[in-house]
């Protein structure tokens, strides 16, 4: 890879792990909810309905829904490749939009709980990705400096999370081809 790191911090789904989520059935049954407490739901994705719900003070509803959802994904996951560079020789978080119960059931799973020392997920902190709270509130409790921290993830989400937070970014394909 040529450049070290105090910490490395991944985002969880299409990183470490791949969970087995239908995000089109998970959209279907938010919006069926929403619709019936008078939320608009026509043409929008999944985390706009979430946002929505937040706004028309219903947002456990969706909660409720996507969370249950990813746990039961978290359950059937697949280890992706990039899982098997853990452990690592530095402290190691999780910075993930999945709710936290299912990045540690997630991470369980797959053998990986061990090596992670700190997990906030999109339920653990007031804010989410890309907002940089959550990834600074991981190298927070890791007790690292993020600029000599790197979030390795598999978007642009995460890109921006990186930025927003002042530390390096890697994609997935870059840390695996390294």
């Amino acid at each position: 890879m040529g450049e070290s790191y105090q910490a490395v911090v991944y985002d969880l789904d299409g990183t470490l792990v791949g969970l087995d989520v239908d995000w089109a059935v998970v959209t279907r049954e938010v919006a069926d909810r929403l619709e019936s407490r008078g939320v608009a739901t026509a043409d929008v994705d999944l985390w706009t309905l979430l946002k929505r719900a937040d706004a028309a003070g219903v947002g456990d509803v969706a909660e409720e829904v996507i969370s249950a959802h990813e746990r039961v994904g978290a359950r059937t996951s697949d280890r992706l490749a990039l899982a098997e560079e853990l452990p690592l020789g530095v402290p190691v978080g999780v910075c993930s939009l999945n709710a936290e119960s299912a990045v540690r059931m997630a991470l369980e799973r797959h053998d990986l709980a061990m090596a992670v020392d700190a997990v906030v997920g999109r339920d653990s902190v007031a804010t989410q990705k890309p907002h940089p709270e959550p990834l600074r509130t991981v190298v927070h409790r890791l007790g690292v400096d993020p600029a000599e921290t790197v979030f390795v993830g598999d978007s642009r989400t995460d890109e921006t999370t990186a930025e927003r937070a002042g530390m390096p970014f890697q994609y997935v394909e870059q840390r695996l081809s390294a």
